[in-house]
């Protein structure tokens, strides 16, 4: 079973779970982050990468660039360990390290949780990679990932017992577009996958490939 037909599943899964208002609601927040065009102007391949020093789960400061004097980096946003999309990504990517590493990249993952919250989701999914915290998603800024949520989808995810604010430490209400990079140890963005419906997200078969290859 690949990522994406895990992901497909849940989807699935999900659309008979809930009412079609509910559907509608969070179909049009996906459309926003569209209709804003955040993916046009985000970094993409050939970019260079700002500087990333950001906390892992347990606190520690992890520099991006640090990591890249030794090998490639695979850089994941994801939204939170909240999100069962992410929560499926996360398990792959964590099946996909070895072969990462055999390549020469290794793995990171950021999202907007509080430290705390990062510990939770990287006991949770077994994780043996950096998990850092991008509080108030500074870095998902620079990369223009980072929306605000529109307040009726605010209103269903309170009540699927999800809240921003004590996840993310802030009341921004923003999230990060769920997107992941292969970048050079010169700091170069040479691969990128970025699409607008969190239920997307780039296969680790596909990264293997592309590390293979490059």
């Amino acid at each position: 079973m690949s990522l994406t037909t895990d992901l497909k599943a849940r989807a699935a899964q999900s659309a008979t779970k809930y009412p079609e208002a509910t559907h509608k609601i969070m179909n049009d927040g996906i459309q926003a982050v569209r209709n804003a065009k955040l993916v046009a102007n985000a970094l993409k391949t050939g970019d260079y990468i700002p500087e990333i020093t950001l906390p892992n789960a347990a606190n520690k400061n992890i520099s991006v660039q640090e990591l890249l004097l030794d090998k490639k980096v695979v850089l994941s946003f994801y939204r939170g360990g909240w999100c069962p999309y992410c929560n499926l990504e996360l398990k792959a990517l964590q099946e996909a390290l070895p072969q990462f590493e055999k390549l020469g990249a290794t793995l990171v993952a950021i999202s907007p949780e509080t430290p705390d919250n990062s510990l939770t989701t990287s006991e949770k999914n077994n994780l043996s990679f950096e998990v850092l915290s991008d509080i108030d998603n500074t870095i998902a800024k620079t990369f223009n990932l980072a929306f605000t949520l529109p307040d009726d989808l605010i209103h269903i995810y309170h009540g699927f017992g999800i809240d921003l604010e004590i996840s993310n430490g802030n009341i921004n209400q923003q999230l990060p577009i769920a997107a992941t990079y292969i970048i050079d140890q010169n700091g170069r963005i040479i691969y990128d996958f970025i699409v607008e419906d969190y239920k997307e997200r780039a296969d680790p078969q596909e990264i293997i490939n592309f590390l293979k290859s490059n």
